[in-house]
């Protein structure tokens, strides 16, 4: 059975010898982890701030926000839930705010530490296995003695070669995939930490309107208790 297996391998993996398999293992590895996180980010919407945006639109205006479902998206729900526990005070619903943002990032982080492994391992492992080549065609080489087939050496040339560029092969879109979806997370961050910050002006500005409002009446009844006493 594993020879029929071998048989049926191209004959440039068959040559390429353990790193190749390593890498082919890298590479599913790399394929799977980069479909999970497309799949996530097309449930989440990363970039995605419908609900939060909208808001903080009627908190500028001045009008009354009608809160509607926070969805899948990272910035709506951390920003809805920000306004909701707004009657905290303001180092906890901070502190609160911070945290739930951060939760939001750090399970869209799942699988970025696998992609950046294997964008940097995949080429030490084709170019160790290329050393490991080069050994082979120059032990060749020297057991030919007299009789030097040029033959010999670029045959173990090329074949060493294969695993350097297998290696580049799987960790070029590996790293690409990479700094896609970290480029997508860090996106995401700013656009939370930006209706934080605008939410948090919001908040302390329908704060203060509130303490002037129930300060009001004691001004307005203060001069007439003092005109009377008068």
């Amino acid at each position: 059975m594993m020879s029929s297996l071998q048989l049926q391998l191209p004959e440039w993996f068959v040559a390429g010898g353990v790193a190749m398999w390593l890498l082919a293992v890298l590479s599913v590895v790399a394929l799977a982890t980069l479909l999970t996180k497309m799949l996530q980010f097309a449930r989440l919407r990363p970039v995605a701030s419908k609900q939060a945006d909208a808001l903080l639109e009627s908190l500028e205006r001045g009008d009354t926000p009608v809160v509607g479902d926070a969805g899948r998206s990272p910035v709506d729900q951390v920003v809805l839930s920000a306004w909701h526990n707004r009657a905290m005070d303001a180092d906890s619903w901070e502190e609160d705010s911070l945290r739930r943002g951060r939760e939001a990032l750090e399970d869209m982080r799942g699988g970025l530490r696998t992609l950046e492994v294997i964008s940097a391992l995949s080429p030490l492992i084709g170019l160790l296995g290329t050393v490991f080549g080069m050994i082979g065609a120059f032990q060749a080489l020297e057991a030919a003695g007299s009789q030097v087939d040029p033959s010999i050496l670029s045959g173990g040339i090329w074949e060493a070669l294969l695993t350097t560029a297998a290696g580049l092969t799987v960790a070029i879109p590996a790293l690409a995939a990479f700094h896609w979806a970290d480029r997508t997370i860090e996106l995401c961050r700013e656009k939370m930490q930006d209706r934080l910050a605008r939410l948090k002006v919001q908040v302390r500005r329908q704060g203060a309107g509130q303490t002037r409002d129930s300060q009001a009446p004691a001004r307005d009844q203060a001069p007439r208790r003092v005109a009377v006493g008068g």
